[in-house]
């Protein structure tokens, strides 16, 4: 009895090797354990497939909580056998089942070391195939869970002829190319980073992301994640307009009268908006107030300067003259016309600004590009000022590849519980 013991302990034990191993792997590559049994279950059918003739009726019985693992052939009871494969003689099948009868089918437990080099072989590649099927699905549902929105990832290495950097996204590594980087961004090795993902594309081996830190919407997702109001919905982001590493303008509206949305995602002493343009690496924030009004939404869009009033043109559709006091006509415009440019892409309306002596004269047209050199220098240094007196102002496509990760081996010996036993990841 003690002998009958002891010879059954190395199974039990194998078996107990291969599900801890099975634990280890869904606790370090997200796999779970039940993927990882379909995979084995899959190579022990294939196997037998392959060793017994193609007979690949297989009962197999695994339990991780009990540590059972049985694996048993099934054959059909006949008088006369003519394919061992897959037939049974009748008092054969009675010593495994006293009540067999012919016809019936009788399971023959397996010993896995009657199993082929060949079979073993495909068995152990099928796992191979499962393991890397799964970190592949466990890194797209990631991947897909995050489309739209924002992850932060690490600066691995930046490459000084191209400029492109390597990120660390999770277990991925993903390259940020340089046109999808900040002007003038400088990128340190071993420092977070915040990108937007944009898309996630399944075709080919891997997972593909394309990401972004130039887009509109990682600002609108950094102001959702910064700004409790925003999330709960009190506030509302109605429109983003953004030249990335720059400027950017943001329109906010309160849900709640008692609410000031541009008060709120400033914070108390501008801390909020602070910790935005931080990860923005410095890019002023222009944020304003939302108005069903196109007057009062126009004039607000050309903060920090001033405005006069806003004429409406009746004869041409969304078409306005924006009048403004002489010494804010370079600050309204902006260098090289960047403040109207992008208060007219917030607002959606063509704006032509004026000065508040006419010095353009009626009829003839101000662009931004013929602004005298010394008006735009002077507004330059008035957005510098306003800057730093209001709170408000101080404020990609890249394939993923999934890295190279030492697979957590399962053989297939190991999965049929014999005698070669499960290596366990340090």
């Amino acid at each position: 009895m003690r002998s009958k013991k002891n010879a059954e302990q190395p199974q039990d034990n194998r078996n107990t090797e291969l599900y801890e191993a099975l634990r280890q792997m869904e606790k370090e590559r997200g796999i779970p354990v039940d993927f990882m049994l379909n995979q084995i279950q899959k190579a022990i059918a294939t196997a037998c497939k392959s060793n017994y003739g193609g007979n690949d009726d297989v009962l197999i019985n695994m339990d991780p909580e009990e540590g059972i693992f049985d694996v048993y052939l099934n054959k059909t009871v006949v008088e006369e056998v003519l394919d061992n494969n897959k037939e049974i003689g009748l008092d054969e099948a009675r010593k495994i089942n006293t009540s067999a009868a012919v016809g019936d089918k009788v399971g023959i437990k397996m010993d896995p070391r009657d199993l082929g080099r060949i079979a073993v072989q495909t068995a152990r590649s099928i796992i191979r195939q499962g393991i890397h099927d799964g970190e592949k699905g466990q890194l797209l549902a990631e991947y897909q869970s995050k489309c739209k929105d924002i992850v932060t990832a690490t600066v691995e290495r930046v490459d000084p002829v191209t400029g492109n950097a390597t990120l660390r996204l999770g277990k991925s590594l993903a390259v940020l190319p340089k046109n999808e980087q900040l002007n003038g961004e400088v990128l340190v090795e071993g420092s977070p980073i915040r990108v937007y993902i944009l898309d996630v594309k399944t075709s080919g081996k891997e997972p593909k992301a394309l990401i972004s830190r130039t887009h509109p919407d990682l600002v609108r997702r950094l102001f959702e994640a910064e700004v409790p109001e925003i999330f709960d919905g009190i506030v509302e982001i109605k429109c983003v307009t953004r030249e990335a590493g720059s400027r950017t303008k943001i329109a906010v509206c309160s849900n709640d009268e008692n609410v000031d949305a541009v008060g709120a995602c400033i914070g108390q002493r501008g801390q909020r908006v602070s910790a935005i343009v931080e990860s923005l690496g410095g890019e002023k924030i222009d944020i304003v107030e939302y108005s069903e009004d196109p007057v009062k939404f126009i004039s607000a869009a050309l903060s920090p300067a001033e405005v006069v009033r806003v004429d409406i043109d009746p004869d041409q559709e969304r078409v306005c003259r924006v009048t403004v006091p002489d010494s804010q006509l370079s600050l309204a415009i902006g260098n090289k016309g960047q403040n109207v440019r992008l208060a007219a892409k917030l607002t959606g309306w063509k704006i032509d600004i004026r000065p508040e002596s006419g010095f353009y004269g009626e009829e003839e047209e101000a662009p931004a590009k013929e602004v005298p050199a010394e008006e735009q220098t002077e507004a330059i240094a008035a957005e510098e000022a306003a800057a730093v007196e209001t709170p408000v102002e101080d404020t990609v496509a890249a394939d993923i590849s999934v890295e190279e990760a030492p697979t957590t081996e399962v053989p297939a010996e190991a999965a049929f519980a014999v005698e070669t036993e499960i290596p366990m990841k340090e």
